[in-house]
C-alpha cells in the first residue's frame, strides 16, 4: 500500500450503497422492495429530524466528534497498524456482495470494526484507543476504517435510509493530487484530523486523484429524531440488520478472518 509518508510521522455493513441509475435485479428482495418506499419513508423520516436535513451537516451540532479530533493521530496510528499487519483489510466488494456495482475490485478496502450494530472483536482488539472513543457514540451503527487507493473512483450513489448519518474522520489525506466527494451539488474535501458529517442518501461519489492512498474512519450513527420518525427509522435499521445482505456480510467478514479465501479479495 503506497501511503505518502512524508506526510506522517511514521511509515475497509455500513450503510448499503444504491448506485445511481444501476439495476437492481441481483439485489436482495428487501432492497429492491424498500427502493420504492424509500422516498416515502425518508420524508417521514425527514420531517422528525432534530437536527437539519442538510447535505452537509454542522459538526457542532454532534458534540463526541471533538473527541475524535482530539485523539485523531492516536486513531491514525492504530489503523495503520491493523492495515499493514495480517489479515490486513479485505476488498469491500468482497465482504460487501450489495457494495460490488461501486466499490471498485481491490480499489476500495474497509477494515470493520463495527457493522449495523455488530462488533468485529478482533479488530476491536487490535485498535483500543479507537475502539474506546467509537463506542462512545451515540447512536453508533457502523465503524471502518476505509481505504481508497490512487486513482479510484467510487461512481454516484446513495445510501438506504435517512434513518442514518455518515461521519468521516481524516486521518490519511494526500496532498499531491485532488482527494474529494461531491454530495449533491456541493464539492467536499478531506483534512487530516478532521471531521465531516453528511447525510449520504444525497447522491454523492468520491475521487482519489492522487498518486496515494487516503484513509477515513467512516463513521455512521443513528440520526436524532423524534416520534414518529424515530419508530421508522428504528424499525428500517432492525430490519435491515436482520437482513440477507448484512448477514452475507457478516459471514464473509469471519471467513476472512479464518484465513478462508473470497472471490474478489
Amino acid at each position: 500500500m503506497d501511503i505518502a509518508t512524508s506526510e506522517l510521522p511514521i511509515e475497509l455493513p455500513a450503510g448499503s450503497a444504491e448506485p445511481a441509475g444501476t439495476s437492481c435485479r441481483a439485489r436482495p428482495l428487501l432492497l429492491r422492495w424498500g427502493k420504492h418506499l424509500r422516498g416515502t419513508f425518508d420524508r417521514l423520516i425527514a420531517a422528525s429530524s432534530l437536527v437539519p436535513n442538510t447535505p452537509v451537516l454542522d459538526m457542532r451540532a454532534f458534540p463526541w466528534t471533538a473527541a475524535l479530533r482530539a485523539d485523531w493521530e492516536a486513531i491514525r496510528d492504530e489503523a495503520l497498524a491493523a492495515i499493514g499487519t495480517q489479515p490486513g483489510a479485505p476488498s469491500l466488494a468482497a465482504i460487501s456482495p450489495d457494495h460490488r456495482a461501486i466499490a471498485p475490485l481491490g480499489k476500495w478496502r474497509s477494515l470493520f470494526l463495527w457493522g449495523y450494530g455488530y462488533r468485529v472483536d478482533e479488530n476491536l482488539a487490535r485498535c483500543p484507543q479507537t475502539s474506546r472513543l467509537i463506542e462512545q457514540i451515540p447512536g453508533l451503527n457502523s465503524a471502518i476504517f476505509s481505504i481508497l487507493s490512487p486513482g479510484t473512483h467510487i461512481p454516484a450513489h446513495r445510501g438506504v435510509t435517512k434513518g442514518l448519518i455518515t461521519c468521516h474522520l481524516g486521518l490519511v489525506v494526500p496532498r499531491d493530487g485532488d482527494v474529494r466527494m461531491r454530495i449533491g451539488n456541493r464539492t467536499v474535501r478531506w483534512a487530516e484530523g478532521e471531521t465531516l458529517v453528511f447525510d449520504d442518501t444525497y447522491d454523492h461519489e468520491v475521487w482519489n486523484d492522487s498518486a496515494h492512498t487516503r484513509i477515513v474512519l467512516l463513521i455512521q450513527f443513528r440520526r436524532p429524531l423524534r416520534n414518529p420518525g424515530r419508530w421508522i427509522a428504528d424499525t428500517l435499521i432492525g430490519v435491515l440488520r436482520r437482513s440477507a445482505f448484512v448477514q452475507e456480510a457478516r459471514d464473509n467478514l469471519r471467513r476472512w478472518h479464518r484465513g478462508e479465501s473470497l472471490a474478489d479479495a
